[in-house]
């Protein structure tokens, strides 16, 4: 099997955390290989990567150099533990801007993720989390910063932003991250922005509120806006959206100063679940105009699509949360190395069933496993 041409081109260069010697046993290059060839066959630690490599042994002895054979589970622990994540996550970047993805009218959603697992008590240090950015229609995670927790998303955002290429692009966030400096950063690259605002800002929600509110009350007559209603059937749940966006520029209503501001979004949401009705309202800002329902109404509906696409198959397909590897940086370098390797899969789509499911059949089949590490050849 050949690599040359892969996107493991990308990630050969990556500094050798070891103490510069010539007495290495491994070189650091088939460490990496075996590592994502692992992980996207299945292996969910360093022990599985170990069994993996060794069960492949004479496969990659074809195309690796291996020169004392298959490392074992404590040197790949060892070397990712040591390994810079910055540099990594370099070539993680390098990989994605190498791609020709058509971001026009992209929805690329921000959002965070712990890495549950990764936490210990007993060194008395917190679960990992990182800020990822997602492709909707791409279908590939761009970038990711690591942050303290939760609370610290304002402050990743804006390095995450400078990592990845939004140009053209609409960029959704929730509320944490609806600050006048990620909007005015976000326009600055040629993007829009799709904001969710909740009672972390409760004097602009209020005000946003009282706006519809008003509009409201001369039934939207010369305001200019534009509505439209969806209606979802699925497994006895009967949902109607009405989506509302009007212009933040309209005489008949107060200016709201934020950074590129054009639009103000409203979705009332009715919800039927063996006839008990629920019904909620939520508000955005944005810098799309009134006439861009459209774009409003995927931005809105897209956002989750990191929720599903991103987090819930690395929790389900990849058990993220139930790895507790956390030594040094091993946890933040095998985090990126699920997500290399999520992306890979997700790419590819000769096989019609899910991560899991193309996970397993890597494993079982060379032929097919070629093709995920081609995935991304279509973007080149």
């Amino acid at each position: 099997m050949k690599l040359t041409g892969t996107f493991i081109e990308h990630f050969t260069d990556i500094e050798d955390p070891r103490i510069h010697n010539h007495n290495y046993r491994h070189k650091l290059s088939d460490i990496f290989v075996i590592t994502i060839l692992a992980t996207i066959c299945g292996a969910d630690g360093w022990v599985e990567i170990e069994r993996f490599g060794l069960a492949k042994e004479e496969w990659f002895s074809s195309f690796l150099e291996l020169p004392n054979g298959i490392p074992s589970h404590d040197t790949f622990g060892r070397i990712f533990s040591l390994l810079n994540p910055k540099l990594f996550e370099d070539s993680f970047i390098s990989w994605i801007r190498s791609l020709s993805m058509d971001m026009t009218r992209e929805i690329i959603a921000l959002d965070g993720k712990s890495v549950r697992g990764s936490g210990s008590k007993v060194n008395n240090t917190a679960a990992l989390h990182l800020v990822s950015a997602w492709a909707s229609k791409n279908r590939m995670m761009l970038g990711q910063v690591k942050t303290a927790d939760h609370s610290n998303e304002i402050t990743a955002i804006p390095k995450l932003l400078d990592l990845i290429d939004v140009k053209g692009g609409i960029v959704t966030i929730d509320a944490m991250g609806c600050q006048t400096k990620i909007a005015k950063k976000i326009i600055s690259q040629g993007a829009d922005y799709v904001l969710s605002l909740k009672d972390n800002q409760p004097t602009l929600h209020e005000d946003v509120a009282a706006i519809f509110a008003k509009a409201e009350t001369i039934q939207y007559k010369k305001i200019l806006h534009r509505r439209k209603i969806e209606k979802i059937r699925d497994h006895g749940r009967i949902e109607k959206r009405r989506y509302t966006l009007l212009s933040a520029r309209d005489p008949l209503l107060f200016e709201l100063r934020w950074p590129g501001l054009r639009g103000l979004g409203k979705i009332e949401i009715t919800r039927t679940i063996n006839k008990q009705i629920t019904r909620s309202t939520r508000y955005f800002i944005s810098s799309l105009q009134y006439e861009d329902i459209d774009d409003f109404m995927r931005a809105v509906r897209q956002h989750w699509n990191i929720e599903i696409n991103l987090h819930w198959s690395l929790d389900v397909s990849f058990k993220e949360d139930h790895c507790q590897i956390n030594n040094g940086h091993a946890p933040e370098n095998l985090a990126l190395i699920r997500r290399i390797a999520l992306n890979l899969l997700k790419q590819e789509k000769t096989l019609k069933n899910g991560i899991t499911c193309k996970r397993k059949n890597a494993g079982w089949d060379h032929k097919y496993l070629l093709k995920v590490l081609q995935a991304d050849s279509h973007l080149k």
